[in-house]
């Protein structure tokens, strides 16, 4: 049973006398554990409660129309306890965190049923064959962290001696007509080569019910004491694993219409090759994997730039980069000055002190990075940052400060934006919505 912290007002529950305080038992005859159960069995338009109020057993009957929610609302949002990760991965980043951060950045979360409802990617090493069976019977689609297809590797490498077991779901669920989305996160000498071979052909088997595939380089910070000895992708390493991949793409293309699997942008930046054009990402369907971020920011930014208008007299900014997209930006900015003479736009790649500067990437730069690289520096009328620099929905670091403190150390004012090549150029121009 779950208890009922509040009722929506005027929803169907409310209006059928559900009060705060009651107990969630069974919707229409069904155990309800968690968010799933909620909101799978309470979809129908009949819906019938089983509700424990002060010991008392009341039965509730609801008509409504399909889909629409009960208005119900619990301690949290899964209805219980969020799973953390049962896994110790050579090559997890929560791993390699510094000590003293906040203690939310530290839960290793693994959590199937946040798959399905905020597209995360899990491991599957801490569900059972009864977990596989509510999936299947539910028909949720999931993305499921892979790494690898041999199982004594991904015992290796997950550190968990049921890693190699449970890739016997990823291949139930498949042929049970369940939609997967894939990631390989690769590791120089363990997961790369031969072995990413094998298992994009073991995948590629279970096609079209893996619906696509992400490869992304292993990240490795400076605080790996202890750790299994990794290291990052070299310039040649990356390239061969473009190539490899490249391979696969097109034996899918040609068998099934579609690459499938994807290099994330961080592959192409190392190796310094080009990003490829648009048809290469298809959909962009790992998007949010940063498979295809750079290449969509770049097409926005040129269709931006065909409607743009300036207003206003002269304006100087600057922008806040990794080095990896460092070139990127640059291009980027120089588009922007070329078509605009008012417009001054710098370019700043902040080198990563506080992970260390094999972290290259926008989205791990701190606030104290920020303040200590560009105290000397004329930022000019404002300092661009990236959203992702950010906790969500927030203005919050991954160091705690906050965008009031860069602002009244570095005496600015700072705006950020999303990987929106419009959103990007709004904020170089200085358009406010």
């Amino acid at each position: 049973m779950v208890k009922i912290n509040s009722v929506i007002p005027g929803s169907p529950a409310d209006r059928k006398g559900v009060v705060p305080g009651d107990l969630l038992a069974k919707i229409n005859g069904h155990n309800v554990k968690d968010v799933l159960d909620y909101m799978y069995y309470a979809a129908e338009t009949s819906v019938v409660l089983d509700i424990v109020r002060h010991g008392e057993e009341l039965t509730i009957h609801i008509s409504k129309d399909e889909y629409d929610d009960l208005g119900l609302e619990f301690e949290t949002f899964l209805m219980d306890a969020k799973q953390s990760c049962s896994n110790k991965c050579v090559f997890c980043f929560i791993d390699q965190m510094p000590p003293g951060m906040r203690e939310t950045l530290y839960f290793k979360d693994d959590d199937a049923r946040l798959s399905f409802l905020q597209g995360n990617y899990v491991t599957l090493t801490n569900l059972h064959q009864e977990d596989i069976d509510r999936i299947i019977q539910m028909k949720l689609n999931i993305n499921v962290s892979v790494h690898t297809t041999n199982p004594e590797l991904r015992v290796k490498m997950m550190h968990n001696r049921f890693a190699g077991e449970k890739l016997k779901f990823i291949w139930q669920l498949a042929e049970s007509g369940i939609k997967l989305n894939c990631q390989i996160v690769c590791c120089p000498g363990l997961n790369d080569k031969d072995e990413l071979r094998r298992s994009l052909r073991d995948l590629g088997t279970l096609m079209p019910n893996i619906t696509s595939m992400a490869v992304v380089p292993v990240g490795v910070t400076k605080f790996r004491k202890g750790l299994y000895p990794l290291t990052g992708f070299t310039k040649e390493g990356a390239a061969e694993t473009i190539d490899i991949i490249g391979e696969y793409q097109a034996q899918f293309l040609e068998k099934f219409g579609t690459r499938t699997v994807f290099p994330s942008d961080e592959f192409f930046l190392i190796a310094e090759r080009d990003i490829p054009d648009a048809d290469f990402y298809e959909d962009y369907p790992q998007y949010e994997n940063g498979v295809g971020m750079l290449r969509s920011l770049m097409d926005e930014f040129d269709k931006a730039l065909e409607i743009a208008e300036w207003e206003g007299g002269d304006r100087h900014v600057t922008i806040a980069t990794g080095y990896s997209p460092y070139p990127i930006i640059c291009q980027l900015a120089k588009k922007a000055e070329e078509q605009f003479p008012q417009l001054k736009c710098d370019v700043v790649r902040i080198r990563n002190d506080f992970f260390g500067d094999t972290i290259t990437v926008t989205g791990l730069i701190t606030a104290q990075d920020l303040i200590a690289q560009l105290r000397d520096k004329d930022i000019g009328d404002q300092l661009l940052i990236s959203s992702s620099m950010l906790r969500r929905d927030s203005n919050v670091f991954l160091d705690d400060l906050t965008v009031d403190d860069v602002e009244r150390e570095l005496n600015t004012s700072v705006r950020s934006s999303p990987s929106d090549g419009y959103e990007l150029l709004d904020a170089i121009m200085g358009i406010q919505y």
